[in-house]
């Protein structure tokens, strides 16, 4: 069942005179349990479709439906919801709150869930849940650290841990392995396919061919347009 279905998905920007097309007619279906990579050169389109998928940006004209839901025709407080209660975030520089334990950070996402199971939770409701995402991602151990004693591997684990902790249908990943070395990008891309097996969908997008190698399909994009793996096989 498709959990994503984009179709003629355009996307422009006005530049004085110019208009930029940053998508350009893109129709794309991936699936519930996929694990899908999405690559091209800077400027390729891939970051904007990435907005479109996380409901970061709204498309200029075209579909875009997740899990059955018209995203194109939310306004920003559904949108809002939307990406709370479906999309799980990880970035390359992790965006932990400096100051705040692992569970602390972990636990936030639950304070603006607005329906569901995991609305209105108390604050031990929200940080037995954090608790059991931390241990889900090997870091039982270090609920009460803060991101300064925690390797960038952990760190990255910690926001993995948080994007988990609504329960979401998507990890949606951009650069998860930037800040990381290889050994330690390793681990994390070893993590998102262990996820991804227990039936978690798993979206990244890099531009490091060893990273796409993880994902079962590559999405290729090239000036705006969709080059090849717009279709599962």
């Amino acid at each position: 069942m498709a959990l994503i279905e984009t179709r003629h998905l355009v996307k422009t920007y006005g530049m004085g005179e110019h208009v930029v097309h940053a998508l350009d007619d893109v129709s794309i279906d991936i699936n519930e349990g996929e694990f899908v990579a999405i690559v091209g050169a800077s400027g390729s389109g891939k970051s904007t479709f990435m907005n479109m998928m996380g409901c970061l940006d709204l498309p200029t004209s075209g579909s875009y439906h997740l899990g059955g839901e018209d995203v194109a025709a939310m306004d920003g407080d559904a949108l809002a919801d939307l990406r709370n209660r479906r999309i799980g975030f990880v970035f390359q520089q992790f965006n932990l709150l400096a100051r705040t334990s692992a569970i602390e950070n972990v636990a936030l996402p639950l304070l603006y869930a607005r329906q569901g199971p995991l609305a209105g939770l108390t604050k031990e409701e929200r940080y037995e849940h954090a608790k059991q995402r931390l241990e889900q991602v090997g870091l039982g151990a270090r609920l009460l650290n803060t991101p300064a004693q925690l390797s960038g591997g952990q760190q990255q684990r910690v926001a993995i841990a948080r994007a988990l902790v609504n329960d979401p249908d998507l990890i949606l990943a951009d650069e998860p392995t930037g800040a990381l070395d290889s050994k330690t990008s390793a681990e994390v891309m070893d993590l998102l396919t262990q996820l991804n097996k227990q039936g978690m969908t798993v979206i990244v997008v890099t531009h490091e061919p060893d990273v796409a190698a993880y994902a079962k399909r590559t999405i290729t994009f090239k000036d705006g347009k969709l080059l090849s793996g717009g279709v599962a096989s």
